[in-house]
């Protein structure tokens, strides 16, 4: 204890360091006010009810619900938060890979990343555009119907698409400016907060029904934290686990000097794709529900599996679809070729390994020997949420136990936490913890969230 309230104090006697987490609460609170005022046209007191009668909790539109912080189910001006934005990016991200054009803007420096970004925002607008009419046309289902107020009815449309659009980049905004003047990737923590906004909730409502069975249920909800603080490690282990390939470099002398000579790693992440693989596979398994909004009563046992997370063959398919994921998004993202080529420009070299083509081939190598392990276990955790809720855990606290929200959670706070021991060493404090370093998702990973 004494050691944490040092630390605390350490941390706050570092005047950049205290503003940037001042800033970054200041503008956290900015957001989470936003998502508080609702669509112009809807009926505030209305809410609540369509809130209740609106079948939002899986699929998709959960994901949307749950980066939003809840904002979605209530039809806030923030409703689609900073999902357009993560879409454009993660767009833009395949792009630059894929084609050769956006690729050399790419390796221009700030410039090429200036006019990536810009891009990105536009792209953002027409995305969200398109998300926000559709997003009018959810609103006009049943349930939340009802909560339109009549007179309003004909600008409904023009301006709920305005102010959502608007809204999407103001949030953009907010998390460009944490990123500038706060502490932490600004988009990461955005996303963060609108997971953490729904913990709360869902804990209580977990503590209620244990506290209303008979025979133990307190002892039962005690042992689901202690399974929720071990998944948390695993998956901290996940995140950072990291394979280190020893590389030599030759020595050079040039005049008096020596230059080069050093024995270095190259580290390979266990989980290079990060949550990637999770995020497609769960946008392609909601595809089959889309059979439900028509009227084929042959399609209602797939809509039935696919729209249940707890069923077996959803967690069988999903887990394959992980893996597959997985292996596609690593291969597009790491090129051995590339690195391989970089250590030979270097002057460096694996031992017992030939440069160039023999050196891509054995990080290639490597890398798929651990994507396994990683991807089996990134499916494991995709599946968590199903099991726990078969196991009994109400659906809103099942997704902290694994999936999506997990995987941010716990990545972004590693990477926060980073910054501030890096912080914290820079100004010859200790760092947050007395053995080891804090290792965040930055230093060897490219994924946007």
């Amino acid at each position: 204890m004494k050691k944490l309230v040092q630390t605390l104090r350490n941390i706050w006697t570092i005047e950049e360091l205290r503003n940037k987490i001042i800033v970054t609460l200041a503008l956290v609170l900015t957001y989470r006010i936003g998502t508080q005022i609702v669509l112009p046209g809807i009926d505030p007191a209305k809410i609540e009810a369509a809130q209740a009668s609106a079948q939002s909790n899986g699929g998709l539109l959960g994901i949307f619900d749950m980066f939003a912080g809840g904002a979605f189910s209530q039809a806030s001006i923030l409703a689609l938060g900073i999902m357009p934005y993560i879409s454009a990016s993660i767009f833009m991200q395949l792009m630059t890979i894929l084609v050769p054009q956006l690729q050399k803007v790419q390796k221009e420096g700030d410039s090429g990343r200036k006019k990536i970004n810009q891009w990105t925002r536009y792209l953002t607008v027409i995305v969200t555009a398109f998300q926000a009419g559709a997003y009018v046309a959810y609103l006009n289902s049943p349930g939340y119907a009802e909560a339109i107020i009549p007179a309003y009815a004909p600008y409904f449309w023009f301006s709920t698409v305005i102010t959502l659009t608007a809204g999407t980049m103001f949030v953009m905004w907010l998390g460009e400016k944490i990123q500038d003047k706060g502490l932490g990737n600004g988009t990461s923590i955005i996303i963060m907060v609108g997971i953490l906004a729904r913990l709360p909730q869902s804990l209580i409502q977990e503590f209620s029904a244990k506290g209303e069975r008979a025979g133990g249920g307190l002892l039962i909800f005690l042992i689901e934290i202690a399974i929720l603080i071990a998944v948390i490690l695993g998956l901290i282990v996940l995140v950072q686990g990291v394979r280190k390939i020893p590389v030599n470099y030759a020595k050079q002398i040039i005049g008096n000097r020596q230059f080069g000579g050093a024995r270095q790693f190259l580290p390979i992440k266990v989980n290079s794709a990060g949550v990637m693989p999770i995020i497609f596979a769960q946008a392609i398994m909601f595809l089959p529900t889309l059979v439900s909004f028509t009227n084929l009563d042959s399609a209602q046992g797939i809509v039935k599996i696919f729209n249940d997370h707890s069923n077996t063959w959803y967690m069988v398919v999903y887990s394959v679809m992980v893996i597959g994921f997985t292996f596609l998004y690593t291969a597009l993202i790491f090129n051995p070729k590339q690195i391989a080529e970089d250590l030979k420009r270097n002057n460096g070299f694996i031992p017992g390994v030939k440069p160039g083509q023999p050196t891509a081939d054995y990080i290639g190598s490597v890398m798929d020997k651990i994507t396994l392990p990683g991807a089996i276990f990134l499916a494991l955790v995709g599946i968590m949420p199903g099991f726990a809720q078969r196991l009994g855990v109400t659906q809103g606290f099942s997704t902290f136990f694994g999936g999506t929200s997990l995987l941010i959670m716990v990545g972004v706070v590693l990477d926060t936490l980073q910054q501030i021991e890096t912080y914290l060493l820079m100004r010859q404090y200790d760092g947050l913890m007395k053995s080891g370093r804090v290792q965040g998702r930055q230093t060897v990973s490219t994924t946007t969230i």
